[in-house]
């Protein structure tokens, strides 16, 4: 039995230690499905029954999800913002684009925790708010776990800190 579970931290070792190549842990969470979890409609959004997401959004744009955070109104274009948004997105360790709307003001991003590479879809609408100013809604959430302790929060909290300053530099 002690040698089973010997084996077995040995092979969890071995897959993270390969990380996203071939045979690493990556592949292990391919198997519950892609990692982008595709597209939201924030709108209509309904938020998951497990604390595995989290919301910052205008209360009136997300009309069926209560909001973790509020976004800030910020003085640029949505243009801008999204600019801001990708600039943020780059700082990020472990995240990358993986869709970006040609028609709408929406993108998203994967980012993966540092240790096990767990995958979390980051969904990102951007909404004008009059002449030079912007606001956006986020949603981050989840892929494999059951609790996130509170990681999709403190992600959000972090990107619209950086957004805000950003946003406010000349």
């Amino acid at each position: 039995m002690l040698a089973g579970l010997g084996c077995a931290a040995m092979g969890l070792l071995l897959l993270v230690a390969r990380g996203a190549e071939p045979g690493g842990i990556e592949e292990v969470w391919l198997l519950l499905g892609p990692p982008d979890l595709g597209a939201v409609d924030f709108p209509t959004l309904r938020r998951a029954r497990l604390p595995v997401d989290a919301l910052a959004c205008p209360p009136e744009y997300c009309r069926n999800a209560v909001p973790d955070l509020v976004p800030p109104l910020l003085s640029v274009s949505g243009e801008r913002l999204r600019g801001i948004v990708a600039e943020v997105a780059a700082e990020m360790p472990g995240t990358e684009p993986v869709f970006q709307a040609r028609w709408a003001e929406e993108d998203r991003y994967v980012a993966r925790s540092p240790w096990l590479r767990l995958p979390d879809t980051i969904n990102v609408a951007i909404i004008g708010a009059g002449e030079e100013r912007s606001t956006l809604a986020l949603y981050s959430r989840s892929q494999v776990a059951l609790h996130d302790l509170g990681g999709n929060r403190a992600r959000l909290a972090q990107w619209l800190e950086r957004i805000a300053a950003k946003a406010r530099a000349p």
